[in-house]
C-alpha cells in the first residue's frame, strides 16, 4: 500500500510524496522505452492478479525513485579458482518489502532461464542469474529524475534474458537507453570473468578484476569490489584476510555486518557455474538480511508440460 496507494506509517514522509506526485510524469517518460513483451506481461499481471495496470506500473517504477554492496572473486582468490558473485540490497527492511519476498524461476519462450531475488508484484530484477551462467546485482546511485530510459530493473531482466556471454551484457548496457545512475557487477562463470559497472544516461564505464579506480582506491587481483566508505573498506579487508580460501561458507561470510547496512533487504551468494544461490531475506521485525538463514536455491531449466 505505501509503494502503490501512498498508504501506511510512512505515508506522509517526504520520499513518499514525492513519488507519489511524481510517479505518473516519470512513467510517461520511460514508457516508450519499455519492450512491448514487458507491458504485455505487465498487463497479464495485473489481470492474474485482480489489480489495474496502473497499480503494476507504479511497482515497476519504484526503484527509479529509491536508490548498496556487491563483488566478485575468481581464480586465485578462491579455493578451486570458483567464481562466487555476492550482491547485498541494502534498501530498507521498515516498509514489510521483505514480507512479499519471491524465488521467480522465469523460462521465456524466446530468452534464457534466469532466477530472479525479487517481491511480489515486480516483473524485473534486481539480483538474478541466467541459464548461461551470467550473474546480475546492481547498486543505487544517484541521477534520481533522469528518467527518459528503460528502467534499471527491466534493463536488468533484458540483460538476463538475452545476454549468452559477458561481453553481450556489457554491449546490452552500453546500447539501451539508461536512467538514472545505477552501479552494477556482471559476472559470468564460464571465463571465468566479471565487471563493475557505472552507468549514467551520458556514460558508462567498466572496471576489470583488480582494477583501480577513483572510488575503488584499494584493487585486489582476481576480484570486483563495490562498495562505499567503511563498508568498502571492511570490505576489502575481509577478501585479503582470506584470500584464496574462499568457498561458499566463506564467501556468504563477506556479506556479514557491518559490509551489509542494518537495513539489508536481501543478501545472495550466486555460484554461476552451478546455477546455484544461497539467499537469505531481513526478518518481519526488521533484522538485517545477513543475520537469518541462507536458503540454498538452483535454477531449473526444464518447462513445465
Amino acid at each position: 500500500d505505501i509503494y502503490v496507494h501512498g498508504k501506511g506509517q510512512d505515508k506522509e514522509s517526504k520520499e513518499i510524496q514525492w513519488y507519489i506526485q511524481n510517479r505518473e510524469s516519470a512513467y510517461k517518460r520511460l514508457q516508450p522505452f519499455i519492450p512491448k513483451r514487458f507491458k504485455t506481461e505487465m498487463q497479464g499481471l495485473a489481470d492474474g492478479a485482480g489489480l489495474s495496470f496502473d497499480e503494476v506500473k507504479y511497482m515497476i517504477i519504484f526503484s527509479e525513485f529509491f536508490h548498496c554492496s556487491g563483488f566478485a572473486l575468481m581464480g586465485h582468490a578462491t579455493q578451486d579458482g570458483t567464481l562466487y558473485h555476492g550482491r547485498i540490497l541494502d534498501y530498507i527492511t521498515d516498509r514489510e518489502l521483505q514480507d512479499h519476498a519471491v524465488i521467480f524461476m522465469v523460462n521465456p519462450k524466446d530468452g534464457n532461464a534466469f532466477l530472479n531475488v525479487g517481491f511480489a508484484g515486480q516483473i524485473g530484477s534486481v539480483t538474478g542469474m541466467n541459464q548461461q551462467h551470467i550473474a546480475i546485482g546492481e547498486m543505487g546511485g544517484n541521477g534520481q529524475g533522469n528518467w527518459d530510459g528503460m528502467p534499471m530493473t527491466l534493463l536488468i531482466r533484458d540483460a538476463l534474458e538475452r545476454a549468452n556471454t559477458l561481453d553481450e551484457a556489457k554491449k546490452i548496457f552500453k546500447e539501451t537507453k539508461r536512467t538514472c545512475e545505477y552501479y552494477y557487477v556482471i559476472s559470468d562463470s564460464k571465463i571465468p570473468d566479471a565487471v563493475g559497472v557505472g552507468a549514467t544516461p551520458e556514460n558508462i564505464f567498466f572496471i576489470k578484476p583488480g582494477e583501480s579506480n577513483p572510488r575503488l582506491p584499494s584493487p585486489v587481483k582476481d576480484c570486483v569490489l563495490l562498495s562505499a566508505g567503511d563498508r568498502y573498506k571492511k570490505l576489502v579487508e575481509r577478501v585479503k584476510a582470506n584470500y584464496g580460501k574462499f568457498d561458499v561458507e566463506s564467501a556468504i561470510r563477506l556479506m556479514d555486518r557491518p559490509v551489509a547496512m542494518k537495513s539489508a533487504l536481501h543478501t545472495v551468494l550466486f555460484k554461476p557455474a552451478t546455477l546455484e544461490a544461497w539467499v537469505a531475506v531481513a526478518g518481519s521485525d526488521g533484522s538485517s538480511a545477513p543475520t537469518q538463514k541462507y536458503h540454498h536455491y538452483q535454477l531449473n531449466l526444464r518447462r513445465p508440460k
